[in-house]
């Protein structure tokens, strides 16, 4: 199931093409529900969404000027733009910021229904939205058991801050240079200091996604993420997968 928003400053025509469309059957679920592009913009920088039904006369940010972000941004968010105007210049600036799905207001069930068909398939074939299985929550690098006490520090004091840890604090915490303490950690266990704190990071994460507590922007932060969209990517490197659809998998 694609996650999707729908965004529309006409409340009761919102309304109506939510509940009157079977979009579970078209492979689709409404996650979300926005007056103008603004506020879906901010949704859509804090939250996994596959793809939004967007009106284009909007207040605040129309629909064209929420392509232009989603584009420039490299949102991966594929868009279905609605217009109750057969504007072809709309039309050619929507095609410029890879828009690719145009409707006309008020749309067709036939016509939308086709059009998500076609989305649907799109997103079949992406492999960043990949539905095979992940893998078990891979362990961590085998270093744990390394006899030696200042690896051993160095590893209990990452396991314990790895929120915030870096190799300049582990340099303080074992009095040593921080240009050295990488040499010496690679060397001795065979991993690169900041590839093991991303472990740790990650395997944090998929533990705390796996409670089904918490959201992927919680998760981010509650591992060390300022930003949402570098966990997000960092996962998917890690993982093979999105958070999102971690979630759902488990």
């Amino acid at each position: 199931m694609y996650r999707l928003a729908v965004i529309d400053d006409e409340t009761e025509a919102r309304s109506t093409l939510c509940g009157c469309f079977p979009w579970e059957q078209a492979g689709f679920s409404i996650e979300a529900q926005f007056e103008n592009g603004k506020e879906a913009l901010k949704y859509l920088l804090t939250t996994e969404t596959d793809a939004i039904l967007c009106d284009i006369k909007m207040p605040l940010m129309n629909g064209i000027e929420l392509a232009r972000e989603i584009h420039e941004r490299k949102l991966p968010v594929h868009i279905i733009l609605l217009s109750g105007l057969k504007d072809f210049e709309l039309a050619r600036q929507a095609i410029s910021y890879g828009v690719r799905h145009y409707l006309v207001k008020p749309a067709k069930f036939h016509e939308l229904q086709s059009v998500l068909a076609e989305l649907k398939r799109e997103l079949d074939q992406d492999p960043a939205r990949a539905r095979s299985e992940p893998e078990a929550i891979p362990p961590l690098p085998d270093i744990q058991g390394l006899n030696h006490p200042v690896i051993q520090r160095i590893l209990a004091h990452i396991d314990h801050e790895y929120r915030t840890v870096t190799l300049e604090s582990v340099s303080q915490l074992v009095h040593m240079n921080a240009s050295y303490v990488s040499s010496y950690f690679r060397k001795m266990t065979g991993t690169k200091f900041s590839d093991y704190v991303q472990a740790v990071r990650m395997k944090k994460a998929a533990e705390l996604l796996q409670e089904s507590r918490w959201k992927a922007l919680e998760v981010s932060e509650m591992v060390g993420y300022a930003n949402a969209k570098n966990f997000i990517r960092a996962f998917k490197q890690y993982y093979g997968t999105t958070p999102g659809q971690f979630i759902r998998r488990h």
